[in-house]
């Protein structure tokens, strides 16, 4: 094992970096649930929807690859979505042992409003960060990430090289008046 800041033999919950990231994860899904309430979704799904909206995934397999869910759950979380009418499967006419996955018109219209409800979400969980702060924590939590990924862990999680670059840009752009 490494140094690090934690000693078990003084390591206290509440004061565990592992308890305020468990926190402000379900902190952030309690609240994205009440957004995409009115949409019939929740925050669990609108990964799924964003996914397939993107092209990022189109079969079980890679979505489950690309969120980090095994087998089982993916296939739980796409029957309540298709149930729900967000999501059709279909067989490859390539290969009629794979599965694709299609967003339906209710699904792209959820992918269509997704994007200005998680800017809302986001931006009230930030009220009162600086720009500067917000860059560090995304580039604090970039590098927590990485940490994980030398041994595999977590390895569908870490934002790409580009992706993180330009959200790192897009938030050391000074705020407007009034935007905090």
């Amino acid at each position: 094992m490494t140094d690090g800041p934690y000693k078990a033999d003084e390591t206290q919950l509440m004061s565990s970096l592992g308890y305020y990231l468990t926190k402000a994860r379900n902190v952030l899904v309690e609240r994205t649930d009440r957004a995409v309430k009115p949409l019939g979704l929740t925050a669990q799904q609108i990964g799924v929807i964003l996914m397939l909206s993107s092209r990022r995934a189109n079969t079980p397999f890679e979505l489950s690859r690309a969120m980090s869910y095994d087998s089982g759950s993916m296939t739980r979380l796409l029957d309540r979505l298709e149930k729900k009418g967000f999501v059709v499967r279909t067989r490859s006419n390539a290969d009629r042992r794979m599965v694709k996955l299609e967003l339906t018109p209710q699904g792209h219209e959820a992918a269509r409003q997704l994007p200005s409800l998680g800017a809302a979400v986001l931006n009230e969980q930030l009220r009162g960060f600086s720009a500067d702060e917000h860059a560090t924590l995304i580039d604090l939590l970039a590098r927590f990430i990485a940490n994980g990924l030398g041994d595999g862990v977590g390895a569908g999680c870490a934002l790409e090289p580009q992706q993180h670059s330009q959200e790192k840009a897009s938030a050391r752009t000074p705020a407007e008046p009034g935007d905090q």
